[in-house]
């Protein structure tokens, strides 16, 4: 499993930009479509946290437990939310995708199908990997749901797996999948996205 060096992935509507510094306006400006930082399964970043958010993802990526990134949608090239690879194991060629957050209006729309197809394209035909994990609050419903629609197993619930910014020791359901069935999840989500519109919806 090669060592961890962030790329930079294109789709069609998805673009996966290596986090950097200057993205946290943009950053901001898309977690507050929605206030994402007063959801309390998730940790999004806020005006007071968007700093050490970045930084944090940045020594993570120095250390090569880290690969982050910005999504941008690339029919408007705005940013909408951000992504990365972490927990990365090069011993046992496995990894995390998580810390996954979009802008409201990105939400349900095919911009997270894409970019789950370009993290785990790169993981397990570029990376090696056998073991792609998930890892979601308890109590995140729309999380759990998403996660099983892309294909994944769910392994079970993690008790207390960690603690919420407000304190409250968080229950986590882990999901996976496996080389051996990359094929299949791979065909399932471009069969997602070919049903999929490439223009974003009428507003107004």
């Amino acid at each position: 499993m090669p060592a961890p060096a962030c790329p930079h992935l294109i789709g069609d509507i998805v673009e996966l930009q290596p986090l950097r510094a200057e993205h946290a306006p943009a950053l901001l400006a898309a977690a507050a479509d929605g206030r994402l930082w007063e959801l309390k399964v998730t940790v999004v970043p806020g005006p007071e946290t968007v700093a050490g958010y970045i930084d944090k993802a940045l020594a993570g990526l120095q250390e090569g437990s880290v690969m982050p990134f910005a999504i941008l949608d690339r029919r408007n090239a705005s940013i909408v939310g951000s992504t990365r690879f972490w927990k990365i194991d090069r011993a046992n060629r496995k990894l995390e995708i998580g810390h996954t957050w979009l802008a409201q209006s990105a939400q349900r729309t095919p911009i997270n199908t894409e970019a789950k197809l370009l993290l785990l394209t790169y993981a397990f035909e570029q990376m090696g990997c056998v073991r792609v994990q998930f890892t979601t609050d308890e109590l995140n419903e729309k999380s759990r749901k998403a996660i099983l629609r892309l294909g994944a197993v769910q392994e079970g619930i993690v008790r207390h797996e960690r603690i919420m910014p407000d304190g409250r020791k968080r229950n986590s359901v882990r999901f996976s999948i496996i080389d051996s069935e990359w094929p299949q999840v791979k065909a399932g989500l471009l069969a997602r996205l070919s049903r999929a519109p490439l223009v974003p919806p009428a507003t107004g």
